[in-house]
This record gives structure tokens, C-alpha cells and sequence, in this order.
């Protein structure tokens, strides 16, 4: 990376970060050193936290998948063991079973949308207030003769 002159490169992550030599001479100048190192700061803690953050969502996923696959053989595994000792057609259990899935959906999705709140409630309401007051400021004074 180029650097501005008199001035020391950005770090990169693979390289550390090296020691200024110079000091700033005016007050433009040490902000803009102050600024630029703090840049590169967030940069690297960016790519890290990126980092962190997609792994994070890989092994989410991954468990998902995991139960999401857990609960299939399960639900076929104990299919089968039913339709075994109760002699009953495997298909008609496996009806049975999501009809049970779906009316267990059903009433998770009811109590979602019955549950649900209006989002920032507090904040909705102070900007209600500021609003109000923002029109007291507008409207015409009354004045007195």
C-alpha cells in the first residue's frame, strides 16, 4: 500500500503493525495520523469480526441441518417401530404425524402473529412528542394588542 508522504503504511494483517517515527508537526496533520490509524484499527477488527461472525453462521447452520436431519430419522424411525408393533399401515401413521406437524405449525404460527408488538414503542412515542412540539413551533403566534 502507498502511504501519504512522511507518513508510515496502513498495517495489513498479515504484517504488524510498525512504530511511527515521525512525529506529527501541526494539529492537521496529528489529526489526520490519528484518524488514519484508527481507520486501520476498524479495518483489521472488521476482517476479524467478519471472520468470527461467517464462521458463527456456518456452524448455526451446520446445526440446523444436524437437527433438522435428527428429527427426520427420528420421526421415520419411530414410524416404523409403531407401524411394527401395532401392525397399522405405515402410511396411515405417517399421515397421522404431519397432520400432527401441521396443526402443531399452525398453532405456533396463531400465537406468533397474535404475540407480536409494534416495534419501539417508546421511541414511536417521543417521536410522536417531538412531532407535536415541532408543530407548537410552527403554528402562528397569537399576538396581544
Amino acid at each position: 500500500m502507498n502511504a501519504p508522504p512522511g507518513m508510515a503504511p496502513f498495517p495489513t494483517p498479515d504484517a504488524p503493525a510498525e512504530p511511527r517515527t515521525e512525529v506529527p508537526v501541526g494539529w492537521s496533520e496529528a489529526l489526520l495520523a490519528l484518524l488514519s490509524s484508527r481507520l486501520a484499527l476498524i479495518q483489521l477488527e472488521s476482517k476479524t469480526a467478519a471472520r468470527q461472525a461467517s464462521q458463527l453462521a456456518a456452524l448455526i447452520a451446520l446445526a440446523a441441518l444436524a437437527i433438522i436431519s435428527a428429527w427426520a430419522l427420528l420421526l421415520a424411525g419411530g414410524i416404523a417401530a409403531l407401524a411394527s408393533i401395532t401392525a397399522w399401515p405405515w402410511h396411515w401413521l405417517a399421515l397421522a404425524a404431519a397432520a400432527a406437524h401441521a396443526l402443531a405449525a399452525g398453532i405456533c404460527l396463531r400465537r406468533a402473529r397474535t404475540a407480536s408488538r409494534p416495534a419501539f414503542p417508546i421511541t414511536r412515542a417521543e417521536f410522536l412528542k417531538d412531532r407535536e412540539w415541532i408543530a407548537t413551533l410552527k403554528a402562528p403566534r397569537k399576538s396581544n394588542p
